[in-house]
């Protein structure tokens, strides 16, 4: 009986130290994650301020576009 216990105990002090290496596994595993977001939290904002900025000069070259075919149908058409 007391060597079936000892042996429990052996087998309980290394399930302890298994336990507290995942522990530290995975606190640095949340930190690589957490590096992370930040990261891809930064690099969308970037892309945010790039489609903003793409945006815009669609919209400008749509009404230059606009202007150059009422003016070229303006000038065919005799109105100018």
């Amino acid at each position: 009986m007391e060597t079936r216990i000892a042996r429990l105990e052996s087998d309980v002090a290394h399930l302890r130290t298994d336990v507290a290496e995942i522990k530290d596994d995975v606190r640095s595993l949340r930190d690589k994650m957490d590096t992370m977001t930040q990261r891809f939290d930064s690099s969308i904002g970037s892309v945010k301020d790039s489609i903003t900025a793409a945006k815009l000069w669609a919209l400008v070259l749509y009404i230059a576009l606009a202007a150059a075919m009422y003016g070229t149908m303006a000038r065919g058409f005799g109105w100018i």
